[in-house]
């Protein structure tokens, strides 16, 4: 389990929809777009992520690729 220190958290925007739960996220004020993956209580409670879906992830700072949506505005 990583330390709260080393994550960063994002806000960004879901652009395309993957396979197995993965969706790209572009960051907000950044031309970034990083592979993310449904965090544990919105896949617990069912939550849908859409397309074009306002949403918070959560960032390491040792892999700036991958990350875990973890709010959906």
């Amino acid at each position: 389990m990583a330390k709260s220190d080393d994550l960063l958290e994002l806000r960004g925007t879901v652009t395309e929809v993957l396979p197995n739960s993965t969706f790209r996220v572009k960051v907000e004020n950044i031309d970034h777009e990083i592979l993310c993956y449904i965090g544990g209580k919105l896949k617990q409670h069912k939550i849908k992520v859409i397309l074009g879906d306002p949403v918070t992830i959560e960032v390491s700072v040792y892999d700036l690729k991958k990350g875990r949506i973890t709010y959906r505005h």
